[in-house]
């Protein structure tokens, strides 16, 4: 079975793990009750807001005099790109020229605006994106469609975070308030050179289907897909910059970063380009209300935070950059920033047509990292080469010899090594959870979405499920059991009468067997049995092929094989 998305609705379980042993729950459930719609991730945005809005409400009514702190993060713009189609529809025609003429009208425009120098170059059109003008028609009207999506739920967004700041100013809190916008990375290559209808079968490993997009193109941003746009507009969203997100070119780790505090930065509409980082943002707040982080609270001795203040910044724009020297390093791909200067170490290569036959998610042996840090690394001088479109490499090889000496003291320090590059199949990795492992779990009604950490591990391996429902005279139809979502996963349910099991293999394929009967009123347990019948092919896209028999009262009622 695939990988889901992370969230499962549990009304009844019974789990398994890797040997042939059923630990059992039997969940009490007084009806079949239908399964709730998921909701569209464009109604969270509002949701949030709305939450956000009371948040901030309560905390002024219980103590007025007290500054509040909120993190909003809403789903934009990440996958899936979720909108009303309305919001979508706004865009329609504005990326039909494709991706490359958009790259250009966006650097023209941040050289107007004074976001990049007027010395910079813009970066090589990468050798994975294709020429748009190769493209047949129909897959230029889809990835511009796809764009639209993406503009829309950005716009969207964009509205009810102007909702939520046109509270603060009618509470009066505005002014006062100090207000952060960042990006988490550079635009996202999940989406594959086609685009997807779901993101997830980009972390299964599964190809997508320029077919299955096509035929989606009029509900793209529904709630029925997990849809994401493709690698040509990520690297549009990454203009002036070379590659994307999972890589540490700036194109994967150069964010936008807003900060508006009216009473506390005299400062307005300006451009500042001392260096800074993610970590920098804790610092900067503390510094900003005069707080000193404790070094130890109820007598336990606190981690000290890292990063640097960048408040100084705020009303000079000369202001010295406090923070210096900075590591990267992502599925193998490395950087480093020091002092105007960024060593980059790509992994598989500087771009997947360039990596001599290695793709995303190939282990680096030793020989080849000693390789790598002999001959692999490059070296930009980003205070006059903004987007690292000349390599000095060879030209100071000292200063480069010297920093990537400093790449490793940083990662000793900070615990990167040792460098993994194995890609989705790290996600594979057991992590420490919050409770020791179990074999017994129980589910309750009303309540959220269970993470899959907090989940039993069901995939790919043997496993029982039993439901305790009461059918009334005249039959039921509906949820009992369901795990993932409608980007892939399974779900137990009865449907005309009859037992069901349905499996959705990452919104590829759908799978299902029933009950050769229907199922009787009264007091009853239901359940099935997941039985596999040969390994998984992780590297390909599969997991294992399985037996599912259905039950009723421990008699069977009905089997299939899935494949």
């Amino acid at each position: 079975m695939a990988l889901g998305r992370g969230f499962e609705r549990f009304y009844g379980f019974l789990g398994g793990d890797t040997h042939q042993y059923y630990p059992e729950l039997v969940r009490d459930n007084t009806q079949v009750e239908p399964e709730k719609t998921p909701e569209e991730g464009y109604h969270l945005t509002v949701d949030l807001v709305e939450k956000a809005k009371a948040m901030i409400a309560d905390a002024k009514q219980v103590a007025p005099n007290k500054p509040f702190f909120m993190y909003f993060c809403p789903g934009a713009m990440h996958a899936p790109h979720h909108v009303p189609q309305e919001w979508a529809d706004k865009y329609k025609g504005k990326f039909d020229g494709g991706w490359d003429v958009y790259r250009e009208e966006t650097f023209e425009r941040q050289k107007a605006m004074g976001l990049v120098p007027d010395n910079t170059q813009l970066s090589r059109h990468d050798p994975d994106v294709q020429d748009w003008n190769e493209l047949s028609a129909d897959e230029r009207r889809l990835y511009a469609r796809m764009m639209e999506v993406f503009a829309g739920f950005l716009e969207h967004t964009d509205h009810y975070i102007g909702e939520l700041i046109a509270f603060l100013k009618d509470l009066g809190e505005y002014e006062n308030t100090m207000i952060m916008v960042v990006s988490d990375n550079g635009a996202s290559s999940e989406g594959g050179p086609h685009g997807s209808v779901n993101e997830n079968k980009f972390f299964n490993n599964v190809p997508d289907s320029l077919e299955q997009n096509l035929a989606a193109i009029d509900t793209l941003g529904g709630p029925e897909w997990f849809n994401h746009y493709p690698w040509g507009w990520t690297h549009a969203g990454n203009t002036p910059f070379r590659r994307w997100k999972r890589e540490t070119y700036r194109g994967g780790v150069s964010d936008p970063l807003i900060v508006s505090w009216p009473k506390g930065i005299k400062s307005r509409g300006e451009v500042r380009t001392q260096y800074c980082h993610g970590i920098d943002m804790v610092p900067t707040v503390l510094d900003a209300i005069g707080i000193e982080p404790p070094t130890h609270i109820r007598g336990i001795s606190q981690s000290p935070i890292e990063g640097f203040s960048l408040a100084s910044s705020f009303d000079r724009e000369d202001a010295e950059a406090l923070h210096v020297t900075q590591y990267f390093e992502m599925f193998g791909h490395r950087s480093l920033y020091h002092d105007g200067w960024r060593a980059v170490c790509p992994w598989p290569g500087t771009s997947f047509a360039e990596a001599e036959g290695r793709v995303f998610g190939t282990p680096i042996t030793f020989d080849q990292l000693t390789e790598l840090d002999a001959y692999g690394w490059e070296l930009y001088n980003i205070r006059e080469d903004f987007a690292e479109t000349n390599n000095l490499a060879d030209k100071e090889r000292e200063r480069l010899i010297a920093m990537i000496g400093m790449w490793y003291v940083e990662a000793g320090k900070y615990n990167v090594l040792p460098i993994d590059s194995r890609g989705t199949m790290r996600f594979l990795e057991e992590r420490p959870q919050i409770a020791p492992p179990r074999t017994h779990y129980v589910y309750y009604p009303g309540t959220q979405m269970v993470p899959t950490n907090a989940a039993p591990r069901v995939t790919n391996v043997p496993h029982r499920v039993a439901v305790h429902v009461s059918v009334p005279d005249g039959g039921a139809s509906g949820a009992l059991f369901t795990m993932g979502g409608n980007d892939g996963g399974f779900v137990f349910y009865v449907q005309n009468g009859r037992l069901t099991y349905g499996y959705n293999y990452v919104s590829d394929q759908r799978f299902k067997i029933q009950s050769d009967e229907t199922i009787p009123a009264g007091e009853h347990v239901f359940g099935f049995e997941f039985t596999p019948t040969g390994a998984p092919d992780f590297a390909n896209g599969k997991g294992v092929p399985a037996t599912i028999t259905l039950f009723v009262d421990g008699k069977s009622v009905g089997s299939g094989i899935f494949p």
